[in-house]
């Protein structure tokens, strides 16, 4: 596994090999962006789970209808109870602007691998 020790020893797991490195092989492409998809599973979820806090103490609204209020922001669907607290309406304020970036973020690390490796095919010398 030559690829995945020059990946390991570049610094981190989302290193990516140089323009003058060959082409990872598929199976390591392929574990890359299953991890890439892991992290962002991971990170969606502690987002999920941040929300579903934040509704459920200062909302205040039951866990399912926390999930459901959560999950709809974080999604780009927007708020599904009406909040009546005034802690829990700045609460979901903050909590949509955040879940905006996470999206964002999230996109950016599913993308990552396909664009590098795209990007890494054009630089290839024939």
């Amino acid at each position: 596994m030559p690829g995945l020790g020059r990946i390991i020893k570049m610094g981190s797991m989302f290193s990516f090999e140089h323009k003058s490195h060959p082409l990872l092989s598929q199976r390591l492409f392929l574990r890359r962006v299953l991890w890439n998809v892991t992290f962002a599973t991971i990170i969606l979820a502690i987002c999920l789970f941040i929300g579903i806090l934040g509704y459920h103490v200062w909302g205040p609204m039951g866990w399912i209808d926390a999930l459901h209020n959560a999950s709809m922001i974080l999604s780009g669907m927007g708020p599904v109870v009406e909040i009546k607290t005034n802690i829990g309406k700045v609460f979901s304020s903050f909590y949509a602007l955040f879940s905006g970036v996470a999206f964002i973020t999230n996109i950016g690390i599913l993308i990552a691998p396909l664009a590098h490796r795209f990007f890494h095919k054009l630089h290839l010398e024939d």
